[in-house]
């Protein structure tokens, strides 16, 4: 028999008329096993033990305690070991504490008072609040083998724990989800805006009342059939919130928040736009002060509705954007010039450069007439501090020459001279050319007649330009040239049509030239040199006639001349100073034309005399 230092046992000293019965117990040093008979006799519960518990207990009291009590003192005992007991029936049986969950079968009825020692499992019934919400709140209050579990379809807590844990899980929500029923309000506003002072609502509700308490956010809905506002939340801050928007709902003084903003030159659609992109980036404090803005494009003008210190602000902005805009004058001239006469016309007047490409027309320029001649013919012509307006004068005169030189002598021939005047960043194009018709089917009637269907084409020159101008003497041009052409059909008698292309970048100064070259035509040319009277007899004619077939080649240089206009005025002084600088270029021309033609009969007669001699 084990050895017990001390074991003191005192049952009742008397049974009353009630079922519980009062017992004293003192002991030390008692093996947990022979303390789990004595429970089993006190309580007269049958428990069946399957597992060896080791250890003692200690039990020191100093009043009595009641019978049912002694089972709960058992639980904590074996709980501090890893087991404890669960109902099964008419036996308790020895588990751990692990499995107890599976091995409880108790079930509380939903509502009912949870008694006992041992493990059960009832569900709790969630109101007014989500149930995996309090799951979270509550899961650290239960036993560490007990089992919580949520049933989202019902918003209800499956807990299988000790009652004493259960009874208190439920005390706890119950004290989470005490509320009242959400009262509704019905609010009409009779001055104010309703779109404004619903956003004012919304914000001044976040702000007072914290929506992640249960019961005291209030939601503020928008009705525009009653031109009112719907509140739903607690009494006691609805009340409070609609004090406030009775204040709010006051008459707007329209005349200090409307403001119509009048385009001089811009586009009203294109600047309501970027009015709308500017604002949907800022941060507001209070969204109504949010302007509203509109635009009216019948009388071109951005129409500002909001808080005046706002309106301000966007009225710096439209005056900047509503500036009078750069616009460029750009003047085009097209010139087609044949290689094979412009290279002769080079050699026959000692003129370099003569190939009609960009860079050798600059160089025919450069050297047209000898640069002392034409220095010369130009300060006689210009004087001193004239013409400072249209840029390099010189430059200009001399590349007017010498396209005005190979057209006298038939090497050239100016297709177009467009002008066309361009806004700053905005694409502008000339075109040059002619429509054709290519057929694009036939159809056959029932009756034996064809008919067939046509497309309109357009072959020809196109010019598109959209300058940006980064000062009053400086611009830049972003240049597309595209020259379609017709060489000839095919075997159905289709036209054969070429399609060139060049883009370009540039940057000019105010009145400078740039010269677009690549566009190249080729083709076959057939010259009859015939006897005179003798060619043109009949069979024998062919005796005294000689044919030569020669390659030629048609170079197209489109020359483009801008001129930046800061002000509309300065429209009319450009063109005037333009008709003068036309009438300098003519005078130049009848200066130079006869010294370089004269220096090249200089030439030939001097020639002639050496051979003489």
């Amino acid at each position: 028999m084990t050895y017990i230092k001390t074991f003191i046992l005192i049952a009742l000293l008397s049974v009353s008329l009630e079922a519980r019965q009062k017992v004293n117990l003192n002991f030390s040093d008692l093996q947990i096993n022979d303390f789990i008979k004595l429970v089993a006799k006190i309580t007269h519960k049958n428990i069946l033990i399957n597992y060896k518990v080791n250890g003692k207990v200690d039990l020191v009291t100093t009043t009595t305690v009641y019978d049912d009590e002694v089972l709960g003192i058992l639980v904590s005992v074996l709980e501090s070991k890893g087991f404890t007991i669960v109902n099964k029936g008419s036996i308790y049986e020895v588990v751990r504490s692990a499995d107890a969950a599976k091995h409880s079968s108790r079930i509380i009825k939903p509502g009912k008072y949870a008694y006992g020692n041992t493990m059960a499992t009832q569900t709790i019934k969630v109101e007014g609040q989500n149930v995996d919400i309090v799951a979270a709140k509550i899961r650290y209050l239960i036993s560490k083998t007990a089992k919580l579990m949520t049933l989202k379809e019902t918003n209800t807590l499956l807990v299988t724990d000790y009652p004493r844990n259960i009874r208190m899980i439920k005390k706890i929500i119950k004290n989470l989800t005490v509320s009242s029923e959400p009262e509704i309000k019905i609010l009409t506003i009779e001055k104010a805006d309703l779109k404004k002072i619903t956003a004012q609502a919304t914000e001044i509700a976040k702000n007072l009342f914290n929506a992640k308490v249960n019961g005291q956010s209030v939601k503020v809905l928008q009705n525009t059939d009653i031109n009112g506002l719907i509140l739903i939340g607690d009494t006691d801050n609805i009340k409070q919130l609609e004090t406030i928007i009775k204040t709010l709902d006051k008459e707007q003084n329209l005349d200090e928040e409307v403001q119509i903003f009048n385009l001089k030159n811009s586009d009203a659609k294109a600047t309501l736009a970027t009015l709308n992109e500017i604002v949907s980036k800022q941060t507001f404090s209070d969204p109504t002060l949010k302007p509203n803005i509109s635009a009216s494009e019948e009388i071109n003008a951005i129409i500002l509705v909001g808080n005046p210190t706002v309106i301000k602000g966007l009225r710096r902005i439209l005056d900047e954007l509503d500036r009078e805009k750069y616009q460029v004058y750009v003047q085009a001239r097209i010139v087609e010039i044949n290689k094979n006469d412009s290279q002769k016309i080079g050699i026959k007047y000692g003129i370099d450069g003569g190939i009609a490409t960009s860079s050798g027309l600059y160089t025919f320029s450069g050297n047209f007439g000898g640069s002392a001649i034409a220095s010369q013919a130009i300060q006689s012509i210009i004087g001193s501090g004239a013409g400072g307006a249209l840029g390099n004068i010189s430059q200009g005169l001399l590349l007017g020459a010498s396209l005005d030189f190979l057209k006298k002598n038939g090497a050239s021939k100016t297709v177009s001279n467009p002008s066309v005047l361009c806004v700053n960043n905005k694409e502008s194009s000339i075109y040059v050319g002619k429509t054709i018709s290519i057929a694009t089917g036939s159809i056959n009637a029932t009756t034996g007649s064809t008919t067939n269907s046509f497309k309109r084409e357009d072959i020809g020159l196109t010019l598109k330009i959209k300058p940006r101008v980064s000062s009053s003497e400086k611009v830049t041009l972003d240049v597309e040239t595209i020259l379609e052409n017709v060489v000839g059909v095919d075997d159905n008698n289709q036209p054969i049509t070429t399609k060139q292309t060049i883009t370009t970048e540039s940057i000019l100064r105010h009145g400078e030239s740039i010269i677009i070259g690549g566009l190249v035509k080729t083709y076959k040319k057939e010259d009859i040199t015939k006897v005179p009277i003798l060619g043109d007899i009949p069979l024998i004619g062919t005796l005294f006639t000689h044919k030569d077939l020669s390659d030629q080649q048609d170079n197209l240089l489109v020359i483009l001349t801008p001129y930046v206009i800061d002000q509309s005025a300065q429209l009319s002084t450009l063109q005037k100073q333009l008709g003068e600088l036309g009438k300098l270029q003519k005078e130049f021309n009848k200066k130079v034309f006869p010294i370089v033609e004269k220096n090249v009969d200089e030439s030939k007669l001097s020639s002639t005399k050496e051979k003489k001699k």
